[in-house]
């Protein structure tokens, strides 16, 4: 027996070919959020064009099933996973992920084929189950400086509990009210999120590149932003389109100073950077919308199609080959798919401000390129989210 055992380090290698759907946050979510996608927006416009008849008003489904269906889904799949990296300690994982993404599916299909209370019950388990398991992992870790990203849920939640309250006629409101304080907080969480990322990116990505930050237009552009669309929300008028002007000049001076121009010939970073230029676009239309110069969807779809959807296929690949081990490359089926669903947000803003006559036909080809976009991140990246990374860490 020798007097000095030495044992060769091993570490655990998962192999690449393991089922690994519910390993992190971003894989299931990511997943159903783009099939959701893919989905619930054709059905949408056959509903819009009176093809079918959806369970509550077809607006108010839409609307909803896209913020509390889609948006949400992406939102919790990609906290879960940065909360993990911010914190050191583990987000949902294994069965509690599962489960938890059995309940947000349950919601689908309850506001799909339902009305009533029980319907609205189902719907609004899924966010705060969500919102106390992320708050708990930042709170033990006490990562304040993360604290706000941690409470978006929850106000997420109150904002459809309104909703169905309103539907249910609990609430004397417009249930597009609470749509559009939940499309608030979203690209409120866009701003501050993308304003840590989509420059860092850029930087650490394009030799030489020469960018200006200042932190106080960060601040200045987020509490604008917030509370011009707040006051939008609430139909403040005149003060919501004067305050939507100044919040637009705000975010553009913001990302011109990021150096967009210089990202041309990298997908995986002009992706981001248009999708950032809906934001400062999306007000400018809703000051025009509070003018009386354009309809009201023109700055709506502009802020939900072109800034949430775009950047969300936009960091749904980023972020989804980063953590399956592999190169933070785009090709050619990642290009067409962030062509297709910014073109979806450009036909429908134009179809709804310059168009109004073709509007069927422009929400028709919207849903169309939305669709097939998100249908291509689903083709390329369903092996990816359901098979273990490729360099056999965790994960």
């Amino acid at each position: 027996m020798p007097l000095i055992r030495i044992d060769e380090p091993t570490t655990r290698r998962i192999p690449p070919d393991t089922f690994s759907l519910w390993a992190l946050g971003f894989r299931p979510f990511y997943l159903l959020a783009a099939l959701f996608a893919a989905i619930a927006v054709p059905v949408w416009a056959v509903a819009y064009s009176g093809g079918i008849e959806l369970p509550i008003p077809g607006m108010w489904w839409h609307a909803h099933e896209m913020i509390f269906g889609f948006a949400v889904a992406v939102i919790i799949g990609f906290l879960f996973t940065a909360g993990r990296n911010w914190t050191g300690l583990d987000t949902p994982a294994g069965p509690p992920l599962a489960a938890l993404a059995a309940l947000w599916l349950a919601g689908r299909l309850a506001m799909a084929f339902g009305s009533g209370a029980w319907v609205a019950i189902v719907d609004m388990a899924f966010l705060p189950v969500a919102a106390a398991l992320l708050l708990r992992v930042l709170i033990k870790a006490k990562s304040r400086r993360n604290y706000f990203v941690g409470v978006l849920p929850a106000l997420l939640a109150l904002a459809n509990l309104v909703f169905h309250l309103a539907v249910l006629g609990v609430l004397a409101v417009d249930p597009l009210m609470a749509m559009h304080l939940a499309l608030g907080l979203i690209v409120v969480l866009e701003t501050i999120v993308g304003g840590r990322v989509i420059p860092m990116f850029t930087f650490n990505a394009v030799r030489g590149i020469k960018q200006w930050r200042d932190p106080r237009l960060d601040w200045a552009a987020a509490i604008a932003t917030g509370v011009a669309l707040l006051l939008w929300a609430l139909g403040a008028g005149m003060w919501a389109g004067a305050v939507s002007l100044v919040a637009a000049l705000l975010q553009a001076l913001r990302l011109g100073g990021w150096n967009p121009w210089a990202t041309r010939g990298a997908p995986l970073l002009w992706v981001l950077h248009l999708a950032y230029l809906w934001i400062p676009l999306g007000l400018a239309l809703i000051a025009l919308t509070q003018f009386g110069i354009l309809p009201r969807s023109a700055g709506i779809h502009a802020l939900a199609i072109g800034a949430t959807g775009g950047l969300i296929i936009g960091m749904i690949t980023r972020t989804a080959l980063g953590h399956t081990g592999r190169m933070l490359v785009a090709g050619p089926v990642e290009t067409a798919a962030y062509a297709l669903v910014l073109l979806a947000a450009l036909v429908r803003v134009l179809s709804v401000a310059l168009f109004p006559a073709a509007l069927v036909g422009g929400v028709h080809a919207a849903a169309t390129l939305w669709a097939l976009g998100f249908a291509l991140y689903l083709w390329r990246y369903a092996p990816f989210l359901l098979k273990a990374r490729v360099d056999g860490k965790e994960g």
